[in-house]
């Protein structure tokens, strides 16, 4: 359970992939290779036709990228591959050959914004407050800035950005396009989930997927861009800003 766990049951047709870290639903990057290996898998099992993406209990939807795991980096090779996690399961989810359902139950940090926003559509509830604090230790949201940008546009992704310390509430989150819907509780958040996944999940299922396949044009040079943007967050998380910065938030 150090590393997290990540479970997934297929019934009638809907895969439902939950993921959990006792620090805030966030990721080491054992449990984000883990995720995106599940992402692949199901995009070749013909059983499933649509996919949730939740995480457990009822607070925080995902903090983002372990921070015991940020603060550990000690050259550029491995600040590299630290953010190429992030990169790998975006990448999963934009070719992956199912839609994505999102259930954010609640707050999202950094890489936890990014994957609300590689799905494909997000159901969400009041708490779902949102949140890149990037900026506050030096580095910046480089990884997800794509598919944030692709979902919110550059405005927004500035405000969220520009503005680090502070939440953006799911409201404002639903205002830019990064959810399509909000609730007050978890009861009508599962509810709607179920009822869309189960109407996606009666579809043609060549039809959902030449779907994907249009919404997400103009992506296709991403294996490599998102490569790069580890690579500039694996260069700036080594500075003597952010090392300063970690380590006032590590006491």
């Amino acid at each position: 359970m150090s590393n997290g766990s990540l479970y997934t049951h297929i019934q009638n047709n809907i895969a439902t992939v939950e993921f959990y870290h006792p620090a805030s639903n966030s990721f080491p990057s054992e449990l984000l290779e883990r995720l995106a290996a599940e992402f692949n898998a199901l995009s070749i099992n013909n059983e499933v036709h649509v996919i949730i993406l939740k995480s457990e209990k009822e607070k925080a939807f995902c903090a983002g990228a372990s921070f015991d795991e940020l603060v550990a980096i000690t050259n550029f090779e491995e600040g590299k591959e630290f953010f190429i996690g992030f990169a790998n399961v975006i990448n999963a989810m934009r070719k992956c050959s199912k839609l994505i359902i999102g259930r954010i139950q609640g707050k999202a940090v950094g890489g936890g914004v990014g994957l609300a926003a590689a799905c494909d559509y997000c159901f969400a509830t009041e708490q779902a407050a949102i949140k890149l604090s990037e900026f506050t230790i030096g580095i910046g949201p480089f990884v997800i800035a794509p598919v944030v940008e692709r979902k919110i546009g550059v405005a927004a992704l500035s405000e969220l950005t520009l503005d680090a310390t502070s939440w953006q509430n799911a409201y404002w989150a639903k205002e830019k396009g990064l959810f399509a819907k909000v609730f007050e509780t978890h009861s009508e958040l599962d509810n709607e989930v179920d009822i869309l996944a189960s109407k996606l999940a009666s579809y043609n299922p060549e039809a959902l997927n030449e779907m994907k396949k249009i919404v997400w044009q103009g992506t296709e040079n991403w294996d490599i861009l998102l490569n790069d943007r580890a690579a500039i967050s694996g260069k700036l998380v080594l500075s003597d800003f952010t090392k300063k910065a970690l380590q006032k938030f590590k006491k």
